[in-house]
């Protein structure tokens, strides 16, 4: 990861009625949009706002609440998609992203490009660490940058991600975090799917699930 003092920019905004959240990052022109879960026009205004040319969209895992704004994203930026393989499904099949038990049933266009563990994604100067944090999903990712890591619905600000959906696990959660997260610096700053952000020292310290 390039140590440079000009970080990312990072603006989010809580979308939809899960009020998920979606990730603007950005260096200068330059930009990624991390889980496009709903609401596209305030997306892209954002986007417009901010004069940016999106580079990459990716998708921390496939569940409904993290994609409803993907189509609408994807064609007007042109950017491609990112996911991880196993989560892959999730775009073209309502069963697998959950909106079949949230109508409407919702499915779009395949990833552009698959993401597993140890890859990197590069936004200008900068570069982003795939982990692969499974559990939640079986295709969950986190994304590792320069003091910071987007969890998406692994890790949250006193909790963790729900394991009772299809093709959740606890203890493949738990196992995740405490392999691939919990081993990251304690000030390593969190932006999770849902809820504020938080540090890696302060949920070890005190998330009632990792005790």
């Amino acid at each position: 990861m390039n140590l440079m003092s000009d970080l990312p920019r990072i603006e989010s905004l809580q979308v939809g009625p899960f009020i998920t959240n979606c990730f603007v990052v950005y260096v200068n022109d330059l930009g990624l949009v991390i889980d496009p879960g709903d609401e596209p026009d305030r997306i892209l205004e954002l986007i417009e706002r901010r004069k940016l040319k999106i580079e990459k969209i990716i998708l921390t895992h496939g569940h409904i609440d993290h994609i409803s704004a993907l189509p609408e994203i994807k064609k007007q930026t042109g950017a491609p998609v990112f996911i991880h393989p196993a989560d892959a499904i999730m775009l073209t099949d309502p069963a697998a992203n959950l909106s079949a038990y949230h109508e409407p049933l919702f499915s779009t266009a395949p990833a552009d490009q698959m993401l597993d563990e140890g890859e990197i994604i590069a936004l200008g100067e900068h570069y982003f660490k795939v982990l692969h944090t499974p559990g939640h999903t079986p295709g969950g990712i986190s994304l590792l940058g320069e003091k910071l890591v987007f969890t998406g619905d692994a890790l949250f600000a006193g909790s963790i991600g729900r394991t009772d959906f299809p093709g959740s696990d606890h203890q493949t959660l738990i196992d995740s975090i405490r392999r691939k997260l919990l081993t990251l610096s304690d000030d390593i700053l969190v932006y999770p799917g849902h809820g504020p952000a938080t540090t890696i020292g302060k949920e070890r310290e005190t998330n009632p699930w990792l005790a």
